[in-house]
């Protein structure tokens, strides 16, 4: 899968765009991820120009990066459709970031992924006059796509992180330009993750589960995770696993519900902020459908991967504006069925142990879905994907590269 031709380089600039005499920037993250992708983006940003304004509402690796944290985020992400505190919530802080958008100068918003959350922040800085560059093109190729029109009117550039989404978007006048993936740019220093693996437990086969990053992913996946430990176990005697938890909060969560069904399994413990540690540790990955797959296959690491929903009649009702066969990121990139993926899962836990016990069983599966993991993710292994965006967001605020510091 090469980078493909790039057929809209240029961005739009629409009537009533912000002119500033210096340009500044505003990012919007509302989840774990978009924090991560949106630091290595900033981080690149600030490297170049030290003094250029960058305010986000994010996540700690965003304020590391060189971000002004106007506010904290992604805590608390919920995914599919939000109760109604959350909408309250997030009108409040719709709100906040339009009075701050009036009181604050910014040439470019630079919104995550998110486009639940972020869609509504991107009519209101259109409203002021801001350029609008995506960081994370919208599954909209997967479904829905009536939202394309919606997309449009919101959009100067999207940054594309999958080359064919390129072709997609261009083809219905969405402006658009690959910079690959951000999590290619940061190397993964071995010596280092190997200790922080020194304290996982001992035994085999090694199984690392990803049970989600927001509260209501790991509400629903944590418990049937421990089931499907507790039978691996039982056809397994030695098997082990470190469950991955973005941060204290989550560990908090996934404690507590160890508690309450039915205790701790033996053989099994939690780590908090360690993924790629627990990658490299493991054998076999058991993990919920989203971005930590293409983590994991960055590592060629055999995975099986599921998302359980709780009301199958709303999924076959789904089925009728999805416009593909495969879900998880490494199938959609192959283009074919190269992992086992339950997505979605309706049922308990003997599914996933019986996709993950053929595969333990197996060696010969093992390496044939190593060998196919090689394949997907070789495209991204050159990394870069920092200094594309950083370049077509330089482009897109009008920030001088003469200005630029020194490599």
């Amino acid at each position: 899968m090469k980078p493909g031709p790039d057929p809209a380089t240029m961005h739009r600039v629409t009537p009533g765009t912000r002119q500033l005499a210096e340009p500044s920037l505003l990012f919007t993250a509302f989840e774990p991820s978009g924090d991560e992708h949106a630091s290595i983006i900033i981080a690149e940003l600030r490297r170049r120009h030290p003094t250029l304004p960058i305010h986000a509402w994010g996540g700690p690796r965003m304020e590391r990066a060189g971000a002004t944290l106007v506010e904290r985020t992604g805590d608390d992400a919920v995914i599919g459709i939000p109760g109604l505190k959350k909408i309250r919530e997030h009108l409040r802080t719709m709100a906040r970031i339009n009075r701050w958008l009036k009181k604050n100068p910014a040439t470019v918003l630079v919104p995550v992924d998110s486009p639940g959350a972020n869609d509504p922040i991107c009519d209101l800085a259109k409203a002021q006059g801001l350029r609008v560059v995506h960081l994370v093109a919208p599954q909209i190729w997967a479904w829905g796509r009536w939202r394309i029109k919606r997309l449009r009117r919101r959009t100067d550039l999207l940054l594309c992180l999958f080359d064919f989404e390129v072709r997609f978007f261009g083809k219905r006048d969405v402006p658009a330009r690959y910079i690959g993936h951000p999590i290619f740019d940061v190397p993964l220093d071995l010596p280092v993750l190997d200790r922080e693996a020194q304290g996982f437990p001992s035994g085999r086969p090694r199984l690392a589960m990803f049970p989600g990053s927001r509260p209501d992913e790991i509400v629903k996946h944590f418990p049937l995770l421990m089931d499907v430990f507790r039978d691996l176990k039982a056809r397994h005697a030695e098997a082990v696993a470190v469950v991955a938890a973005t941060g204290p909060a989550t560990e908090r969560l996934i404690r507590d519900l160890a508690a309450r069904h039915g205790g701790w399994p033996e053989g099994m413990r939690v780590e908090a902020g360690k993924a790629d540690a627990i990658i490299r540790w493991c054998d076999l990955c058991l993990v919920k459908s989203g971005t930590i797959t293409l983590q994991i296959a960055r590592q060629i690491k055999p995975m099986v991967v599921f998302y359980r929903k709780g009301n199958p009649l709303l999924f076959l009702l789904a089925k009728t504006i999805l416009a593909t066969k495969v879900f998880s990121l490494p199938n959609v990139l192959a283009r074919r069925r190269i992992v086992p993926e339950l997505v979605p899962h309706f049922g308990g836990a003997d599914a996933i142990v019986r996709a993950a016990d053929a595969l333990l069983r197996s060696p010969e599966a093992m390496e044939r879905q190593r060998n196919d993991l090689r394949q997907v993710v070789a495209p991204f292994m050159a990394g870069r994907a920092a200094s594309r965006a950083a370049d077509a967001i330089e482009e897109v605020a009008g920030i001088r590269r003469e200005a630029t510091t020194a490599a």
